[in-house]
């Protein structure tokens, strides 16, 4: 019997290296679904799980021998740039932001100050006074670039999901419509609508739960050259009392390019949202659920790629120049000439993650990230909705890394006390939970795999990401931070992004570890006792539910 994590690590890391041939490689992601759902079909896993890190393919290698003239050159994640742009940067550029309240003062902050571009992607905008407020600032930063004695021609480009965005008579077109009215040269809104909400089951699938089948689920907040990643939409919770991860980056004008492009081309691909609060293709591309389906997720998946293969030409031809050049200029020189920019200890990576359009680089790079890391190494991984995929699952019990999960509690789940079948959710969640934690017992790994339930008095959790502690250190080197949620819908269904940060500066390793202390220091350890207390008692037709319906939720 072959080792389960193995398979579909293959599999899927063998779509990474056939760019040009995707019938190939379309076939090999249906081997690998394939692979997937026969295994969640056995109840228990084989005893050959423990075997995954021996039989799990290598890391990705390096296409060139490390620089000795460069920083890029000694950190041991550097395979990441085969796959996308890497962008150095220094330290002082990142901040990571703790608070609902300092992301959302940060915004208003961020979009009064903007002289160029304004760029906002999530999955939807509220419809309360404080989503108001942000409205109401982009009109006053829009009025004030047009009467200017000198105008900036300021652009707001507004990335939205078509359904989620669409729901109820008020909702985030509504918002965003007299933005566009008053403003249609300089405003875009852009509301993505998946191509697998088709035909007669988008005729048939009523409003909310055709958000099921797969939504635009991107996070980026971008002024000027300052980005903020986060998993954090633009609605009053996620304002007030729904705690999330963020980081500023200030001042990185590559990486706002990056993301500005990225956020471009799924707009092109997106309905336009036009003043009488119709929706529009951009001219001569297919039409994402009227049109040829095949033929949209091709042309979808060329403009998508051409950002991020363009963005990584221009990075190692920037780091050539910099580097590599016959007239290197040693820091002094660079400083005397004007360019004072500290030398890159911190990377960036851009990760994006769209199946319906074969692309699974976030899918690539977390799967090798979990495969490699080693005994005595740490990871704090953190989801607000514990789903992880099995592939996920197998390479968490396979390998020798430490893990310590957080996840949260039912009480803090955002669909807790919802109406309906929604009101169900958590306690699906609850089950997910209890069969991973039995799993982990029934193979000995209690001591090195650790659940833990986020909890906090009114407020509700949404943080995912990672930390990765190299064995023997006592900070984190990596992180990932963005929308992704390491669950099936994350990998299969939803448009994702997120960045892994990779630093050697231990003030910065610093705040990545203040905020994975400060979010698991309200967390209780899950224990066979958890499962008992009142509440988590789960009711039998959720039981029965929960594995036809854990790949839409």
């Amino acid at each position: 019997m072959a080792a389960p994590a193995a398979g579909p690590v293959f599999w899927r890391r063998l779509l990474g290296l056939l760019p040009g041939r995707p019938g190939l490689a379309a076939l090999l992601g249906r081997l690998s679904d394939r692979l997937g759902r026969s295994r969640e079909r056995r109840r228990r896993r084989s005893p050959w799980l423990l075997l995954a890190p021996l039989l799990s393919p290598t890391v990705p290698q390096v296409t060139s021998p490390p620089c000795c003239l460069c920083p890029e050159g000694v950190h041991r994640f550097q395979w990441i740039r085969n796959l996308v742009p890497e962008f150095g940067v220094s330290s002082s550029h990142v901040r990571v932001l703790s608070s609902p309240a300092e992301f959302f003062e940060l915004m208003k902050g961020q979009i009064k100050i903007a002289k160029r571009r304004v760029v906002m992607a999530s999955l939807y905008l509220g419809t309360g006074p404080l989503e108001q407020e942000l409205v109401d600032c982009l009109e006053s930063s829009l009025e004030k670039s047009l009467q200017a004695k000198f105008p900036s021609d300021l652009k707001v480009s507004i990335l939205l999901d078509f359904t989620r965005g669409s729901r109820g008579r008020k909702n985030s077109r509504t918002m965003l419509l007299p933005l566009l009215q008053r403003f249609p040269e300089h405003v875009r809104v852009s509301l993505f609508h998946t191509p697998n909400l088709r035909g007669l089951l988008r005729l048939l699938i009523p409003e909310r739960f055709n958000e099921t089948i797969g939504l635009q689920h991107i996070k980026v907040y971008l002024f000027d050259n300052n980005v903020i990643l986060s998993g954090a939409n633009l609605s009053d919770s996620y304002f007030t009392n729904r705690q999330d991860r963020y980081v500023f980056l200030q001042d990185c004008a590559e990486i706002a390019d990056f993301f500005t492009e990225l956020v471009d081309a799924v707009g092109d691909v997106s309905l336009q949202l036009q003043g009488d609060d119709t929706v529009e293709v951009v001219d001569g591309m297919v039409h994402p659920y009227k049109g040829d389906r095949a033929a949209y997720c091709r042309a979808a998946n060329k403009r998508v790629m051409d950002v991020i293969h363009s963005a990584r030409t221009r990075q190692q031809m920037l780091h050539a120049q910099t580097f590599h050049s016959d007239s290197l200029l040693s820091q002094e020189e660079a400083a005397a000439a004007g360019d004072r920019r500290p030398a890159p200890d911190t990377w960036i990576y851009p990760l994006i993650q769209m199946k319906p359009f074969e692309i699974q680089i976030d899918e690539i790079v977390t799967e090798t990230l979990l495969t490699e890391a080693e005994r005595g190494a740490k990871v704090f991984l953190t989801t607000g909705y514990f789903n992880l995929t099995q592939a996920y699952m197998d390479l968490v019990l396979g390998t020798r890394a430490e893990y310590q999960i957080l996840l949260a509690s039912p009480e803090v789940n955002g669909f807790f006390g919802a109406k309906g079948v929604a009101g169900a959710i958590p306690a699906a969640y609850v089950h997910i939970e209890r069969q991973f934690y039995s799993e982990v017992c029934s193979l000995g790994q209690q001591d090195r795999v650790q659940l833990q339930e986020y909890w906090r008095r009114g407020w509700t959790f949404h943080a995912k990401g990672l930390w990765l502690y190299l064995a023997g250190s006592s900070l984190p080197c990596l992180t990932l931070i963005g929308s992704p949620n390491f669950g099936y819908r994350s990998v299969h269904r939803d448009l994702e992004a997120q960045i892994a940060i990779v630093t050697e500066s231990r003030a910065l390793q610093q705040q990545l570890h203040q905020e994975q202390e400060q979010l698991y220091l309200r967390s209780g350890v899950v224990s066979s006792a958890t499962f008992e207390q009142p509440g988590r008692q789960v009711k039998l037709w959720v039981k029965m539910v929960t594995p036809l319906i854990k790949n839409f939720f």
